[in-house]
């Protein structure tokens, strides 16, 4: 049976289990189960399947290359052939590389998975390499002759792959150098992000006397004591301050090599690259971008001068922005409260969904602790169909934290409806991935606001939401004005780490507003964002994302029956249509510039809410 929905997460807690602020203890909290991929890095399976790999791409390439467009002449079903096997092996190398990647984000300072997702990483490289003439010669074929050979029912379920992958046919070069690029990558961008990563696990940051590793650094920058904030943020800004020259470099080295590869492809903006991975137009980017850049003064610079006259101030130091509301009762949040909250949050909404999130707590799909060397932040990671994902995040009971359970338990939920598509089809553009968790942490939300009435705990669940919803939208465009920033000056030069300070301190500056002061060492927090690392022009998803959602949520507040059978219908597409295609059941146009309005407005109308509680 599923728990009550009045559940407060501000009230003092029962103590008699757990630790004595009322967590769970590490040694509560679950750890992810990956046997069901591998039952270890030295396993047989693991061997066995590595060297199947291998042989089977090998025999791939000698079967098929230099034959597409005569199997395409022979009609649909000889070439859907090929397309299956393909997947197949698709399927394989990303069973053996999602393992490889999940081991190593358990703990990237242990030597052994380090050399262990090292070694798996050139391996997959080497094999991949076999296959990569198959897309460069499926888009050859000319297009009335492949239009023709997908009139056949075992081709034409791979149409929508098909037509995806054939927009990339006026950016692939010749095939050799297309091999070297592929080949190079894991001593290039893949060196370099692995670099990364283990830099930022390595790092140690000394608050009050107690060495600490980054993401319970980062989460006292939520925490009540002024104090504790402001000695967390010194110690972040220091540890960052003395690694700059590696993070500097790191920056330079990707943004260049990004440039080199847009350049031989014949991409005209720094971003173009990231709209068509994502299946998005740039103009539609570019509408959103110029939406909520016009809404900063109405949504994070209105909201931060709301904030610092709760703390009795005229501006809020950057140490403050997440902080609590003052003389609210703060509490940890124990594991099992947090897994009862998301679950019936999602029952509320559809029982099938509750159902899929409850098995990544049944069977063992979660990692929770925070431990030295685990990859900071959260994830869920869709590994592949013939599997299932699997949940990181790094719980420190927080009501952010339960939030952020709500979020990657809907990218789950996602993943899972979409493995029917199959290896080549399940995977979604960025835009449309942030979909299904960003509605999941709106249930819980809305969850959570409904069974508190007391003026000052509903002030302070409002607030924590309108701060997620700033920081998901106004921040991430922010993000990606640095980017862009970044990537573009980039072209004619080297950037040093003081101007990467300068460029971001404008930005923050121009998003958050005259009510939060920026201060000495908060221009190096850029150097620990990852997706600036692992993934150029990622962060624009989020807000693509919130502002989608919230259009989405006010449909089905005012939907009658039949809503939750389509939101699931748009899960389980997977990759195979346009987020034009997806919203129209919906009656909704991401092309219009009306949308990105309608998503702004309902955080518009949350502080709203909150300035009206001032007033009263």
């Amino acid at each position: 049976m599923l728990p009550s929905d009045r559940i407060s997460l501000l009230l003092p807690a029962d103590t008699s289990a757990g630790n004595a602020d009322g967590s769970a203890s590490p040694a509560d909290l679950p750890e992810w189960d990956l046997s069901d991929l591998y039952a270890a890095m030295d396993a047989p399976e693991f061997a066995d399947d590595m060297n199947a790999a291998m042989e089977r791409a090998r025999e791939f390439e000698e079967r098929f290359k230099g034959r597409l467009a005569a199997l395409a002449q022979e009609g649909g079903a000889a070439l859907a052939e090929a397309v299956i096997a393909f997947e197949r092996l698709e399927d394989l190398l990303g069973r053996l590389i999602s393992y490889a990647g999940l081991v190593y984000a358990s703990d990237t300072s242990d030597p052994a998975r380090v050399k262990f997702y090292g070694d798996v990483q050139e391996r997959i490289t080497a094999a991949s390499a076999h296959l990569l003439f198959f897309t460069l010669e499926l888009n050859r074929i000319d297009d009335t002759v492949i239009e023709a050979a997908m009139a056949a029912p075992a081709l034409a379920r791979y149409r929508p792959w098909i037509e995806d992958i054939r927009k990339d046919r006026p950016f692939q070069l010749e095939e050799r150098l297309e091999q070297v690029f592929h080949e190079k990558s894991v001593t290039g961008r893949s060196a370099w992000n692995r670099l990364f990563d283990e830099t930022i696990a390595a790092l140690r940051f000394v608050v009050d006397g107690e060495t600490l590793t980054i993401e319970p650094t980062l989460n006292l920058m939520q925490d009540a004591d002024p104090a504790r904030r402001k000695a967390a943020a010194e110690a972040l800004a220091k540890v960052f301050g003395e690694n700059l020259r590696v993070f500097g470099l790191i920056t330079n080295t990707l943004a260049k090599d990004k440039e080199i590869s847009d350049r031989w492809r014949g991409f005209e903006d720094v971003a173009d690259s990231r709209h068509l991975a994502n299946r998005v137009e740039r103009d539609v980017v570019e509408a959103l971008v110029a939406a909520v850049r016009d809404a900063y003064p109405r949504l994070s610079h209105r909201y931060y001068a709301l904030k610092a006259r709760w703390f009795g101030a005229e501006a809020l130091n950057h140490w403050d922005r997440n902080a609590p509301p003052p003389k609210v009762k703060q509490r940890r949040i124990p594991w099992p409260e947090a897994r009862d909250t998301v679950l019936s949050a999602y029952h509320r909404f559809s029982p099938h969904m509750a159902e899929i999130a409850g098995r990544f707590f049944e069977r063992h799909w979660i990692d929770a602790p925070v431990r030295p060397g685990k990859a900071p932040g959260a994830f869920s990671h869709p590994t592949v169909p013939s599997a299932h994902p699997y949940v990181l995040v790094n719980y420190q009971g927080k009501i952010r934290d339960v939030m952020t359970l709500a979020h990657e338990l809907g990218h789950g939920v996602h993943q899972v409806l979409a493995a029917d598509q199959g290896a080549l089809m399940a995977p979604t553009p960025l835009t449309l991935a942030e979909t299904a968790s960003v509605f999941g942490e709106m249930l819980t939300f809305r969850s959570l606001l409904s069974g508190i009435t007391e003026t000052a705990q509903r002030r302070a669940l409002l607030a924590a939401k309108v701060e997620d919803m700033i920081n998901t939208v106004v921040r991430q465009i922010a993000f990606y004005s640095f980017e862009r920033a970044i990537h573009t000056e980039r072209r004619d030069g080297e950037l040093t780490t003081d101007r990467l300070g300068e460029i971001w301190m404008a930005v923050q500056g121009e998003s958050l507003g005259p009510a939060v002061r920026l201060g000495d060492g908060y221009e190096t927090f850029w150097s620990y964002i990852p997706h600036f690392v692992h993934s150029p022009f990622y962060v624009y998803a989020y807000a693509f994302g919130d502002c989608l959602v919230n259009s989405l949520y006010a449909v089905y507040e005012d939907a009658t029956a039949g809503f939750a059978e389509k939101y699931f219908d748009m899960l389980k597409a997977g990759g195979t249509k346009h987020h034009g295609e997806l919203l129209a059941p919906f009656g909704l146009n991401a092309a219009d510039p009306a949308f990105w309005q309608m998503g702004l407005s309902v955080i518009e109308r949350m502080i709203d809410e909150l300035e009206g509680m001032e007033a009263s």
